[in-house]
Order: structure tokens, then C-alpha cells, then sequence
């Protein structure tokens, strides 16, 4: 497990502004410099143990994880810890009913799918440009937004999500249906209803990749336990095992 030097050489202690705050934090704060608070980082520390070792246990027992972190920052680092894991991912924009009504995001999966097919099996060097320029930017954006769910049939056992606040309506989702949530918490958040709370900075890139990456490593270690293996190299596998098809062209190519 990382030690508190490596957390501080990270920058995980370095929270909001003192007049952005939230007085829950309170417990995890190691006082303030400069108008900013600071994180206690051997809570940081505590915490990332936790949580890691609960995740660690759920893997071992089959049980599946979906990373959430959809902003600038954590875009990039979500995608590597999931695909590596063989987890799922959201990183670009969380659709509402993403899991209280997995039924219609499933129909959205078969849409992108049977676009998919249709690029597969040239079927559309036989439809009108137009028909197919549409085709074309409609599976764009449900890649964007489906493409780490895509293996997905039934809600995870766990979330990881990077910034409560800014991902509040996946916590709610997954609060609502009793899923723990495993979660960076920075100083303006609310750690209350975190299942595994970590107190740390949500805005750096490399406090992000840090925790994550620790995270990321105990499924590993879980799913090795019980007789995983990675899938393949990237971009063979998407998430959940799943074989990946060709890439669409982009869609301003008809």
C-alpha cells in the first residue's frame, strides 16, 4: 500500500478554499494554509486502505466494479484502470438511469451494436450517404457515452467515483439501489453516504491517478485470486472481457 510520503508527493493534501468547504470534512482536515485546506494525508492513507482492501474481497468473490469520473482530469486514468481490470467505465457524460433503469441503457447498447454490424458487414456502402452520415454520428455519441458499459447486463457490485459532487447523480443512483460507493472526497464534498470515503484532492491528475491506480491494483489482485487473467492487449477487449469490434469511421467521413 502507498505510503504518505508518496500520497503528499502526489498532492492529495491540497483541498479547496476554506470558504468552499464542507463542515463534514471536518474530521479529515489537518488545518488550513494559505485560504486552503489541507487534508490530513495519513487519513488519506487510512481510507485508500479501506477501501482497497473491500474491493479487493468483492473481486475475489466475483463481484463487478464501475469507475465514474467524467471530468477533464480523470478522463484518461478512468479508462486504463477499467480496461486493465476488465471493469466498466463511464468517462465522458453519466446518462441519467444509467443504472436505476439499466433496461433502456441496454437498448441503447443494442442500437450501437446492430451500427456496429451493419460498418462490420459493409451494409452500409448500400444505403444513401446521408442515412449513413447519420448513422455514423448517432454511434459516435453512443460510444462516447456507452462504450465502457457496453458488457454491462446487470448493475455492479461497487462504484469508484472521482468527485461526489460533480458525479451526485451517480451517487444517487447507486444509493438509491444500496450499491457502496468507493469515492475521492475533496474538501467541498459531503463524505456522508460514501460508503469508502477518501479524503483527497479531486482536481489533480496525478492525486487521481495515484488513488485510483491503488484501487485499480487490489481488483487486480482479487480477480487473480480467483482465476483471472487479462483479457488481451488494449483495444482487443472493452470492459466487462468483451471483444471489441472495429472502430466506426468518424462520422464526418460521408
Amino acid at each position: 500500500m502507498v505510503d504518505v510520503k508518496t500520497l503528499v508527493e502526489a498532492g492529495v493534501h491540497f483541498g479547496h478554499r476554506t470558504d468552499k468547504w464542507h463542515p463534514r470534512m471536518k474530521r479529515y482536515l489537518a488545518g488550513s494554509r494559505g485560504g486552503i485546506h489541507w487534508i490530513d494525508p495519513e487519513r488519506t492513507r487510512e481510507e485508500l486502505a479501506n477501501a482497497a482492501r473491500f474491493l479487493e474481497k468483492l473481486s475475489e468473490e466475483g463481484g463487478k466494479v464501475l469507475f465514474v469520473g467524467c471530468k477533464r482530469q480523470a478522463q484518461a486514468v478512468v479508462q486504463e484502470c477499467a480496461e486493465s481490470s476488465d471493469s466498466f467505465y463511464v468517462n465522458h457524460r453519466w446518462l441519467g438511469g444509467t443504472l436505476t433503469n439499466l433496461v433502456t441503457i441496454r437498448k441503447s447498447v443494442e442500437r450501437m451494436r446492430w451500427i456496429d454490424h451493419l460498418e462490420e458487414k459493409g451494409l452500409m456502402d448500400r444505403m444513401p450517404k446521408k442515412e449513413v452520415a447519420v448513422l455514423r454520428r448517432e454511434n459516435t455519441k453512443l460510444r462516447r457515452h456507452l462504450w465502457g458499459i457496453r458488457g454491462m447486463e446487470r448493475i455492479p457490485e461497487a462504484l469508484i467515483v472521482v468527485d461526489v459532487v460533480r458525479e451526485a447523480i451517480a451517487v444517487s443512483e447507486a444509493r438509491k439501489l444500496r450499491i457502496p460507493i468507493v469515492a475521492i472526497v475533496d474538501t467541498n464534498a459531503d463524505p456522508d453516504g460514501i460508503d469508502f470515503p477518501i479524503p483527497a484532492n479531486d482536481d489533480s491528475v496525478r492525486s487521481i491517478r495515484l488513488i485510483l491506480q491503488e484501487l485499480n491494483q487490489s481488483i487486480i489482485e482479487g480477480k487473480t485470486r480467483l482465476g483471472w487473467t487479462p483479457s488481451g492487449p488494449a483495444g482487443e477487449t472493452g470492459a466487462g472481457g468483451q471483444t471489441s469490434p472495429r472502430p466506426v469511421a468518424d462520422a464526418t467521413a460521408a
